[in-house]
């Protein structure tokens, strides 16, 4: 047996908001294609009824488990701003740049440190969360504007345009963070679906190889630090986690160490021809 130091990344509400609001997601995207596609519906009338009834109830829940959040956790929220809104860094610009490469050749390209949440992550998120809100407004106005409002059809076609509209980006968007998230990707695969479908927990090795300068914070404070007995099976698989990126961060560091090296080097022939008296 083995001790192992792991992160607290996310707190229960927040896994349980994340995992209400994707399962609802999810849930309204195959429901919602009975509702708007007319040759789906046609073809199956009772499951139609079904799935009508289902999409504005677990739109309810889709709505609501956000606001239970906030309201659950005000401070959650103020960090949720502030981690998403702050300005780029030169290594989060490196990171876009780097993005898709990385994606094609996780063991060649040395990404750079990020911080709780990374310049990609805020870009997805935030088009997740824009999405979602539109298609909670458009929703509900299709909803009650039909059957309590009387609507004109002139707004109601709007609304349904902006249902749709977000509907796809909320598609395209959910896939990618599933892929990611979900640990489909090499780098992300095994402990990252854990952070929102477990404990929440992050290893250290894995946060100091996805989110260095978060993780390097975390363990000086050591607030959110748990200690935990493994296996020296899962001690060594754990601290493998991001095997992957070993390649990767030896080049980089490597390149960091040439380009010191070539500096001090400059330097010291500009010493050398122009000696100070």
């Amino acid at each position: 047996m083995a001790e192992v130091r792991f992160i607290q990344r996310h707190s229960l509400l927040t896994r349980i908001v994340h995992c209400t609001v994707a399962v609802s997601c999810v849930w309204l995207m195959i429901s919602g294609l009975f509702v708007f596609v007319p040759a789906i519906a046609a073809a199956n009338p009772d499951l139609t009824r079904f799935m009508k009834i289902t999409h504005r109830v677990v739109g309810v829940v889709f709505i609501c488990m956000p606001i239970i959040g906030i309201i659950g956790s005000p401070k959650g929220v103020a960090e949720f701003f502030k981690k998403y809104f702050k300005k780029w860094t030169p290594e989060d610009v490196e990171f876009m740049k780097k993005f898709v490469p990385y994606m094609l050749m996780p063991k060649k390209v040395h990404m750079p440190d990020q911080d709780e949440v990374k310049s990609g992550q805020r870009i997805a998120d935030g088009m997740l969360v824009i999405s979602g809100l539109m298609m909670a407004i458009s929703g509900l106005a299709l909803w009650l504007g039909g059957s309590v409002a009387h609507a004109s059809a002139e707004t109601l076609a709007v609304m349904r345009f902006i249902h749709d509209l977000f509907f796809l980006l909320m598609v395209i968007f959910v896939v990618a963070h599933a892929f990611l998230g979900g640990g489909v990707f090499q780098p992300y695969r095994g402990g990252t679906v854990k952070l929102m479908f477990g404990n929440g927990q992050v290893s250290e090795a894995n946060a100091l190889y996805h989110w260095g300068f978060w993780a390097r914070e975390e363990l000086e404070e050591g607030a959110k630090i748990v200690v935990r007995t493994v296996p020296d099976e899962d001690r060594k698989r754990i601290s493998s986690k991001a095997s992957l990126g070993v390649a990767a961060t030896t080049t980089g560091v490597a390149a960091v160490a040439a380009k010191a090296d070539e500096a001090v080097r400059n330097a010291v022939d500009e010493a050398q021809a122009d000696p100070k008296e």
